[in-house]
């Protein structure tokens, strides 16, 4: 054997030692059928046939739970708060339009007509100097204690002249029953040297006139000339508020404001009767605190029925002035008022003989 032949001889070897494992193997393969192939293959394929994840998942079967959620339940509580309007709509009503108000404005007119025929201006006056001079005073207190104030005080200051000369000292204590008698006092005195200097004396018959003197404002204005001059307009004190507010028909509180919008309810020629009207029901019938809403005789027209006394023999005993029987406020009513006058303001000098009583005493006497 030659050096080259002895060197190729290994690797002659060596490749029949391969060629002998491929033979060997294909043998085996070919023994067994080629099973392994297929048993190889099926093992390949058998993890995604069974594709256990898939059947097995709960995501998808999950996803009802996160639908079910009381989040989106939730959803209307926040777009349930939002307006007056959409809670309206959502209980079923609408918002009242402005002729539907007008309507119901109308028929409480109408029916406090029927009820307070007889309905006027609870101060005593015989001129516009003095329903001017009387409304001025009424501010905090009641009418009746104006009227039992005033016979003296015109008694002795029958003209502005006579009142704008007056001794300060010497009208506040006139007027001391009705309260804050100074402040009064000063309005009285430069409202009646305004009429004296600026008037001739008289009252003027406007509002932007009446304004202008000392201690009056739109409310006094319209008193007077919706009753001294016939000039139509709304008093807008806290009876009128309260009711037309209890009633639906404003929900401003802005004097000004509540004027405006009841004068856009109702016909201009009903202006001054309506206050009247209206007046008189909230001091008879429908008080701030207790209203006698079982004893009220439009009840059916109210919509705010149920805030007082329902039960009617109790809300007889709330009843105030002749419908409660008892005596009104004007020394000197019009002659269709179906009441008793009010009594004349008792005399504080001191009694002679027995007291005059504890209620008496309460009632007259000078404030302190």
């Amino acid at each position: 054997m030659s050096e080259q032949e002895a060197a190729a001889a290994p690797a002659r070897k060596a490749a029949a030692g391969k060629t002998a494992g491929r033979t060997g193997t294909a043998k085996a393969v070919k023994a067994a059928g080629g099973a392994p192939a297929k048993k190889a293959a099926a093992a390949k394929k058998a993890p995604t046939g069974k594709a256990p994840a898939k059947k097995t998942s709960p995501a998808k079967k999950a996803t009802p739970a996160k639908k079910a959620t009381p989040a989106k339940k939730a959803a209307p509580a926040k777009k349930a708060a939002p307006t007056k309007a959409a809670a309206a709509k959502a209980s079923g009503s609408r918002p009242e339009s402005q002729a539907a108000r007008a309507k119901r404005a109308a028929r409480i007119n109408s029916a406090l007509a029927e009820v307070y025929y007889y309905a006027h201006p609870e101060l005593d006056f015989e001129n516009p100097f003095e329903l001017l001079v009387a409304t001025v005073l009424s501010a905090q207190t009641t009418d009746l204690r104006v009227n039992q104030t005033t016979p003296a005080l015109f008694a002795a200051y029958p003209t502005p002249e006579d009142m704008a000369a007056a001794d300060p000292e010497a009208l506040e204590e006139l007027i001391r029953p009705t309260g804050f008698f100074r402040s009064k006092a000063k309005s009285l005195l430069g409202l009646s040297a305004a009429l004296r200097d600026d008037h001739g004396g008289e009252v003027p018959g406007s509002v932007d006139e009446l304004v202008k003197l000392p201690g009056v404002g739109r409310k006094t204005a319209f008193v007077v000339l919706g009753n001294a001059f016939g000039v139509p307009g709304l008093t807008v004190d806290t009876h009128f508020g309260r009711l037309v507010r209890r009633w639906k028909l404003t929900e401003q509180t802005d004097a000004v404001k509540v004027e405006q919008e009841i004068d856009d309810l109702l016909p201009e020629s009903e202006w001054t009767m309506f206050s009247h009207r209206t007046i008189f029901h909230g001091r008879r019938v429908c008080h701030s605190r207790k209203p006698a809403c079982g004893a009220c005789p439009i009840a059916e027209l109210c919509p705010s029925y149920g805030e007082g006394e329902t039960d009617p023999e109790k809300a007889k005993k709330l009843l105030k002035y002749e419908m409660g029987g008892q005596p009104g406020q004007r020394l000197k009513p019009p002659a269709d008022y179906p009441g008793r006058p009010a009594p004349p303001l008792p005399s504080r000098a001191p009694a002679t003989g027995s007291a005059s009583g504890p209620a008496a005493d309460s009632a007259t006497g000078p404030a302190r």
